[in-house]
């Protein structure tokens, strides 16, 4: 069973016409989960006492869960970084948009529930990532969700012109599918007064906040798309004087930890009371984590139903013409956008064993005449910010395989054009770039992508973005001292 968390969807909740991504199929599909003997070291350490564990026979172990955009995964991970056990499930949306949030708290906790249960006691702490600028609005006082969820390319340009008359120009929230243009259409369509205690969570915020029951805590990653300043490491003055600012979220790093796990959560999953729950991170965010590279000029790109790349610079650069941002990463910045281009569009024409079998028979070496633009429906985000865009996927050749390798170029072409406008912006010049999500998979394609870059190109050693979040909850059990119960 999974604990009650009430679901209805507000009288005030938007009206706006559902988008076309929130179809989706009746039941939940094969279930593929495996426990893994422990492999992969890495040189980050948590603080906490190891000669104390050894002690007490326990070896603490760090879950990250991924909610990206077609499912969800889990790694459950040591402090080596060596992997005890992961697993995925899809979603099944069913119904209005509260079917996805049901099938995303389903996901959470039927994940929780495939991990060994001999593991569950040692999961020292928690940490989950989402897909960035999907927006729910909820009830702080009955737990309601009023809104929502509002989808990661789910574009609201009725809020453009009020949103861009308090942000500076070309600021992120600039854009129809920000978080910010998000809340301010649905304030506007709540009549504002009315929304009483409602606040706005993050896709990842709500997942976490099902796992401790504190309302309104995000992280500044989370927290770009709705104007937060991850350098001033506030909100600015501009959005904090707005009469919706007392629905925005207190804002963490990621990774610091919020609340120990709910009791009944962890009465029912055999998890441990001393289980901490940390702030997250958005998926592409999480998959740059987990391929643990932060010089300057290293990249890594995010092949999975999108296309997201992240390149480490030293300058900080943010434009909404194009879809460019900045996240913070320590002392430097995280400079990137998401292109709605990349697997989903794949997965419209062929099946997945078709992938593999033309795959094959592509010449990497060769370059493809095909000239595309493979969007899944209208609209792109990066490098073009164009909500209007149509997909380019003709003419077709008889082919396959000749088809398969255009497209495949062409997506690559998509991110040589990104990594192009990130330098022309003031970015740093992209050296080496690594490879996640499923896309890394393809050889092929990879050498397609090292051909077009005209970079170094290969594959992370982890490439889930679960893996990630998992080293988030790695680091926030390191700065459990405080954290509330």
């Amino acid at each position: 069973m999974v604990p009650a968390i009430a679901l209805s969807v507000h009288p005030l909740a938007h009206r706006h016409q559902q988008h076309p991504a929130r179809r989706g199929s009746l039941g939940f599909r094969k279930v593929q989960i495996r426990a893994v003997k422990p492999r992969t070291r890495i040189t980050m350490l948590s603080r906490q006492n190891p000669e104390a564990d050894a002690a007490a026979g326990t070896t603490p172990l760090y879950l990250g869960i991924d909610f990206g955009t077609s499912g969800a995964r889990y790694a459950l991970i040591d402090r080596q970084g060596a992997i005890h056990s992961e697993g995925k499930r899809p979603y099944s949306p069913v119904g209005d948009a509260a079917g996805w949030a049901s099938s995303w708290r389903a996901a959470l906790f039927q994940l929780i529930d495939d991990i060994p249960p001999t593991l569950r006691p040692s999961i020292s702490s928690i940490s989950i990532d989402g897909t960035s600028a999907t927006t729910l609005v909820v009830d702080s006082e009955t737990g309601e969700l009023l809104a929502g969820p509002f989808l990661y390319n789910e574009s609201f340009p009725d809020a453009l012109p009020a949103v861009a008359s308090i942000a500076p120009a070309n600021h992120t929230v600039c854009s129809g599918t920000s978080t910010l243009c998000k809340l301010v259409s649905w304030w506007n369509a709540a009549g504002g007064g009315s929304a009483g205690a409602a606040v706005l969570m993050h896709q990842s915020d709500w997942l976490l906040w099902l796992l401790h029951g504190q309302y309104g805590v995000s992280d500044y990653n989370n927290a770009l798309k709705v104007g937060y300043d991850p350098e001033a490491g506030a909100y600015p003055s501009w959005l904090a004087s707005q009469p919706y600012a007392p629905m925005l979220p207190s804002v963490r790093a990621p990774g610091d930890p919020i609340a120990a796990v709910r009791d009944d959560v962890c009465s029912q999953y055999g998890l441990s009371k001393e289980c901490v729950v940390c702030t997250g991170t958005t998926d592409s965010i999480a998959a740059f984590l987990a391929a643990r590279t932060s010089e300057p000029g290293r990249a890594v790109t995010s092949l999975g139903s999108t296309l997201a790349i992240k390149l480490v610079s030293k300058v900080r650069v943010d434009d909404a013409r194009f879809g460019v941002y900045s996240h913070r990463l320590d002392d430097a910045w995280l400079v990137g956008g998401a292109s709605n281009t990349g697997g989903a569009v794949l997965r419209q024409l062929f099946t997945d064993d078709q992938l593999v079998a033309l795959s094959r028979s592509i010449d990497p070496a060769a370059a493809s005449p095909l000239d595309y633009y493979p969007l899944p429906r209208k609209g792109e985000r990066f490098p073009v910010s164009d909500p209007d865009m149509a997909p380019r996927l003709q003419p077709r050749p008889e082919s396959d395989v000749e088809y398969l390798h255009g497209i495949l170029e062409s997506i690559a072409r998509i991110e040589a054009k990104g990594y192009n406008l990130l330098r022309e912006l003031g970015a740093t010049a992209v050296e080496e770039v690594f490879t996640a999500g499923g896309g890394a998979q393809n050889d092929k394609w990879t050498a397609i992508r090292e051909r077009v870059l005209g970079v170094p190109v290969r594959k992370a050693e982890q490439t889930e973005a679960a893996y990630g979040a998992a080293l988030l909850a790695l680091k926030g059990a390191g700065r459990r001292v405080g954290v509330q119960s």
